[in-house]
């Protein structure tokens, strides 16, 4: 069997890099429109929260599901149905008259972004097959995953300033079409020896239905309260349906989660880790977009070029350091600084003022956050997904991106209902009533619960120093790793990295 590397697999990584900047696009974009597409439907205050938590709810109850399809019916065919279907909905969605056909689009793109996100990540695990390729590769898409968002950010302030809202949505549609026709040319699927063509349907109702209370109940929590009778039960219902999930999963012979992925201690730690990065990635987005609009008076486009500093960061962490040296170090070497030096950023951060300098007190801390993170996501993303047969690829990628989404989730509502509070009470304990007064209470708000952030990132660095072991891969050549593990030659795409664990995954051993 010919195992020469495909020389256009570079080319196969710009549309997978254009797939995820699509999705983690859409995390962010729409974010600075909300004020503006708000008047122009006319949704109110209570409702507008449903132009976001519409997309996350579809996006991460249905991410295992569609990470299984791939693996199923095949990666390329499911990305390319996942991208035109994003498309698709994206422009659906600018075209949107009412808030009812906006809410409609969002969760349609939500479910196409399920399909599309584990697709383009498992498709990137079996195209580079080389330890030093990979580790690259996974640190342009680390770079993208992580500044995605704040390109999203810039992007929807230019749209929004000078287009119109509505290109925040369908600025897709050309992203998309390059992007099919990049996967068409440039990529292929690899073999899905031992896949069935079964899906286990009980366990994805099971799955989808439990993430879908569990994101819902976090969605209504900052509105209704921690302690009200809807949260409380979402969370138990959500609670339920995933233990029955589990105890479906370890009976049958299509298991949608195969559990045994689950019981390497460095895949465990590495997802961990991803999800408690997240908050503080949130935070900083949802806190520093309402500083700047709102106390600091900054226009859409010049909030959305704010956080450039921490892009520019993150790339070069992703890129420039963890690509690298991730083959030589290891992951764990990488990750712990990277996750003291973003914390040691959100703690700068906590200090600012309703006259804070954005050049003094605002840009060192964004620099410093982006290039912890960038330092952070790539190994993480390399441990999470790697040394699992090609078979598992896609619903290990879906795993590691329901982690994502779901760790936003709880960032997300979490710091709001932490930030609502301390402004509440800050109001209440100082009679405040100007609006010098209301800003000085937002930003202590907002400062408060990036504390919260500051403690998950620290907790995340404990998590990757108690778990993650795993070795440097340099010096260590595919073919031996794929024959040791007895991997079939043509899963040593995601194989080659199971030799850096210790003992290695329980899967993979002989």
């Amino acid at each position: 069997m010919d195992t020469t590397p495909d020389p256009r697999r570079w080319w196969g990584l710009a549309a997978i890099g254009l797939a995820q900047l699509m999705v983690v696009l859409d995390m962010t974009i729409v974010n600075i429109a909300m004020p503006t597409a708000q008047a122009d439907l006319g949704i109110s205050d209570a409702d507008r929260q449903w132009i976001i938590t519409a997309y996350t709810l579809a996006f991460g109850g249905l991410l295992l599901l569609g990470g299984r399809m791939g693996d199923v019916f095949g990666r390329k065919r499911i990305m390319i149905i996942g991208l035109a279907g994003f498309a698709a909905a994206s422009a659906f969605g600018g075209l949107s008259q009412t808030f009812a056909m906006l809410i409609i689009a969002r969760a349609l793109q939500g479910m196409f972004a399920a399909l599309l996100a584990p697709a383009a990540l498992s498709m990137l695990n079996v195209t580079f097959t080389e330890p030093r390729e990979r580790a690259r590769a996974l640190g342009v898409y680390g770079a993208i995953a992580g500044g995605g968002a704040a390109i999203g950010l810039m992007l929807g302030g230019l749209l929004t300033q000078y287009v119109d809202w509505r290109w925040t949505l369908t600025v897709n549609v050309p992203i998309a079409v390059v992007a099919i026709i990049g996967t068409v040319m440039f990529l292929h699927d690899h073999s899905t020896h031992g896949i069935h063509a079964k899906l286990d349907v009980p366990g994805a109702v099971l799955a989808t239905g439990g993430l879908l209370a569990i994101v819902y109940g976090l969605s209504e929590a900052e509105q209704d309260g921690w302690t009200s009778t809807l949260v409380l039960s979402m969370f138990a219902i959500g609670a339920v349906l995933l233990a029955a999930f589990i105890l479906v999963e370890r009976r049958t012979p299509h298991a949608l989660l195969p559990l045994h992925l689950m019981r390497d201690r460095n895949r465990a730690g590495a997802l961990l880790t991803v999800g408690l990065t997240q908050i503080g990635m949130f935070g900083v987005f949802l806190f520093l977009t309402y500083y700047l609009q709102g106390v600091q008076d900054f226009s859409p486009m010049k909030t959305g070029f704010a956080f450039l500093p921490m892009v520019l960061g993150m790339m070069s962490g992703a890129v420039g350091i963890s690509a690298r040296l991730l083959p030589r170090v290891g992951p764990r070497r990488l990750m712990l600084p990277g996750m003291l030096i973003a914390a040691s950023a959100l703690a700068f951060l906590t200090q600012i003022q309703v006259d804070s300098s954005y050049w003094l007190h605002i840009f060192p801390g964004l620099v410093a956050l982006g290039l912890g993170m960038g330092m952070t996501f790539m190994p993480s993303m390399a441990t999470a997904t790697g040394g699992v047969r090609g078979t598992d690829a896609g619903v290990v990628s879906a795993t590691l991106n329901t982690t994502q989404q779901v760790g936003g989730s709880i960032g997300i509502a979490l710091l709001n209902t932490v930030a609502a509070t301390a402004t509440a009470n800050w109001i209440a304990d100082n009679a405040a009533t100007t609006p010098a007064e209301m800003a000085q209470a937002a930003v202590h708000g907002f400062t408060t619960a990036m504390w919260i952030s500051v403690s998950a990132v620290l907790l995340a660095a404990l998590t990757a120093a108690i778990l993650i072991n795993v070795r440097p891969t340099h010096g260590r050549g595919s073919t031996p790793v794929a024959h040791a593990t007895g991997v079939p030659a043509n899963d040593q795409a995601v194989a080659v990295t199971a030799a850096s664990h210790e003992g290695g995954p329980a899967e993979m051993r002989p």
